[in-house]
């Protein structure tokens, strides 16, 4: 089973679109939507859910009345000023620090789990999709990642699929290293822009740090030729190879506005672009080098 993840220094590089029109182009694979705080593969894939599941990852105060003597000794530790002059727990602003639990001398606040998100296990045209959604401002969305991860490799399993292929987070954080571990190739989407060329950079340097072997495509090369030859020439000079140089094409909003890939709304030039792309990576994938 190989494990291609798809990844980004920045946000808003095309990684999404290129990931959906991927799905189109190989059959016996699993798709992972790994950016939960803002998953979008959806979108272009409409799955149909067969299995849904709360995540829980992170713990809320609950305070009994009863034992509650309104010391206010949790008011005034509170940093995020979580708890209201009634003793009420404002859960969009509580972070889960369990300080309020730990300080109150009548032991009236008792930390539970909460549900702040959740996971999914769906069908669509183009085979299994695993996605989730995280709660808005809710935290561990690496562990969330790692969930879906996990359960994409069960279902790879249970149904003899060789191909994982991960539409992971924007960044360098840890969603990001949680998309990576364990990835046989990493494809980084880029820009050529001066933003895009320094998260390269970034995102790069990641990847290196946990040995895992990457690619680069320049999405919309030819907006800036003077930044695309600077990428080129820093990933000849690092032994990196460019798979695949993307134009800009306006076919791609158009797309993603009836809600398809591009490989699904168009037959243009940019599609078989990609298509060669995706061939190439594919051959890289199941290299003895990897």
């Amino acid at each position: 089973m190989k494990t291609l993840t798809v990844i980004s220094g920045k946000g808003g590089t095309g990684k999404t679109s290129l990931v959906a029109s991927f799905a189109s182009f190989f059959n016996n694979k699993v798709m992972v939507d790994c950016d939960v705080d803002a998953a979008n593969l959806h979108l272009l894939l409409h799955p149909e859910i067969k299995k849904s599941f709360n995540f829980k990852g992170g713990k809320l105060p609950i305070i009994d009345k009863d034992k509650c003597s309104q010391c206010g000794r949790c008011i005034e530790v509170c940093q995020f000023d979580a708890i209201d002059k009634d003793f009420r727990v404002d859960p969009l602003s509580c972070e889960g620090c369990s300080l309020c639990a730990r300080i109150c001398p009548e032991k009236a606040i008792k930390m539970e789990e909460k549900i702040t998100g959740y996971w999914y296990i769906s069908d669509t045209k183009y085979g299994p999709l695993v996605h989730a959604r995280l709660g808005i401002g809710e935290g561990n969305s690496g562990k969330l990642v790692t969930q879906v991860r996990n359960t994409a490799e069960e279902v790879a399993q249970e149904k003899g699929l060789n191909l994982i292929i991960i539409d992971g987070s924007p960044g360098i954080g840890c969603p990001v290293v949680a998309s990576l571990t364990g990835a046989d190739l990493a494809l980084i989407v880029t820009e050529p822009t001066l933003s895009g060329v320094s998260d390269l950079e970034r995102i790069g340097g990641v990847c290196d740090h946990f040995g895992i072997q990457w690619v680069v495509c320049i999405n919309k090369f030819d907006i800036n030729l003077d930044n695309t030859k600077r990428i080129e020439k820093e990933c000849y000079l690092h032994g990196v190879q460019v798979v695949g140089k993307i134009p800009f094409d306006t076919s791609f909003i158009e797309a993603l506005v009836r809600g398809k890939s591009l490989a699904e709304y168009s037959t243009s030039k940019t599609t078989q672009q990609i298509k060669d792309m995706w061939n190439r990576i594919f051959n890289i994938l199941n290299s003895k080098n990897v």
